[in-house]
């Protein structure tokens, strides 16, 4: 087994064996490490990746029906390093989190309406299952365990954690900062806790763990999704966009690991969610919500309907999703919650005062 640190074995793969290469660490998270060596992009993927459906997804990414669409590797195979599935792909620039007034949200409804309209029947196969409610699961998971002993609470109760950031430069979840418009809480103080009315005191993680028990079993990854539905990317954020090399340099979306058949609604969730909670403004999700409606996207009714009754559910998903990893994270590092994880914690706490919905919605 190669001994070097996995960065640095990294580049020398993504090098062709040139030892020593200079590299560029871009991403060391537990789903996965990411370093760029000249033009080319290595990535190892979580150790406990699902091998087969992985090896599919890269096909499909490989695809001539995606082209355009998803950033295409620079080779459609899986290899592996340090008993990690590894792929390689072409540099592309990212989203400037320094500059949220050119983030590219109608480029991003446009791909993801072109996405979700592809003929699944004609692409390499099977293909896998979105890996949307997989990933709320697994946030779940997390908090669980990250909580266990520390009993974080919610605001007015107990200390949250020591650290907090100001909320000067608040971030949003993904860490591209929010767009031009986006709010913090009014009177919102560094470190203070935000949870309405009834749930003033509870812990944190009751609250997040009330508000996924409003949700259909199959959409907190306990039971198999309703059949059907169409080929989504599963989780879409600003950092899965990036300028494709080549004359066009358009944008293209990347990160296939939970590419595959599911509810379209999924790939909204969200942006709708950042709307919801007010860190999105009217205008930036007009821009966003109109393109994908224009190109086709199938997921938020026709233009000039309502998209709720389409979003409702996937975007509470993401809000418990984004919630129980900011309290996770927050415990394990033993800081406080910005102020965007406080907001997304205190739209749980709402979500937790809604009846149970327990139909399963068939995916759009």
């Amino acid at each position: 087994m190669n001994q070097e640190p996995l960065p640095a074995a990294l580049a020398a793969y993504a090098g062709a064996g040139e030892r020593g290469a200079p590299y560029e660490l871009l991403a060391e998270r537990e789903d996965g490490t990411v370093v760029r060596c000249g033009e080319i992009v290595a990535k190892a993927h979580a150790g406990d990746s699902d091998r087969a459906g992985l090896a599919v997804r890269m096909r499909i990414a490989a695809d001539e029906a995606l082209a355009g669409v998803l950033l295409a590797p620079l080779r459609a195979e899986v290899g592996y390093l340090a008993g990690r599935p590894v792929s390689l792909w072409p540099y592309g620039a990212p989203v400037d989190p320094e500059r949220p007034e050119d983030a590219p949200w109608e480029a991003a409804g446009r791909l993801l309406a072109a996405l979700h309209q592809v003929p699944v029947h004609r692409l390499p196969g099977p293909v896998p299952p979105m890996r949307g409610p997989a990933k709320l699961a697994r946030a779940l998971r997390r908090l669980s365990r990250a909580t266990a002993s520390d009993g974080v609470r919610s605001p007015g109760g107990v200390r949250i954690l020591d650290g907090a950031r100001s909320p000067d430069g608040v971030r949003s979840p993904d860490g591209v900062r929010g767009p031009e418009g986006a709010r913090s809480p009014a009177g919102a103080r560094s470190g203070a806790a935000l949870v309405p009315g009834p749930a003033e005191g509870r812990p944190a993680g009751d609250l997040v763990r009330a508000a996924a028990q409003t949700l259909p079993a199959w959409v907190r990854g306990e039971a198999p999704a309703p059949r059907g539905g169409a080929l989504c990317h599963g989780d879409l954020h600003l950092g899965q966009l990036v300028r494709g090399p080549g004359p066009d340099g358009g944008w293209r979306l990347i990160d296939v690991d939970d590419l595959g058949i599911g509810t379209p609604a999924w790939d909204l969730a969200r942006p709708a969610a950042w709307y919801a909670a007010g860190l999105l403004d009217t205008g930036t999700w007009a821009r966003f919500l109109d393109s994908y409606r224009a190109a086709g996207g199938p997921a938020a009714g026709p233009p000039g309907s309502d998209p709720w009754p389409e979003l409702d559910l996937a975007a509470r998903a993401l809000t418990v999703q984004t919630a129980a990893l900011a309290l996770a994270k927050s415990a394990e590092s033993r800081r406080r919650l910005d102020d965007v994880e406080r907001l997304m914690v205190e739209s749980c706490a709402r979500i937790a005062s809604l009846p149970p919905d327990l139909e399963a919605r068939a995916p759009s």
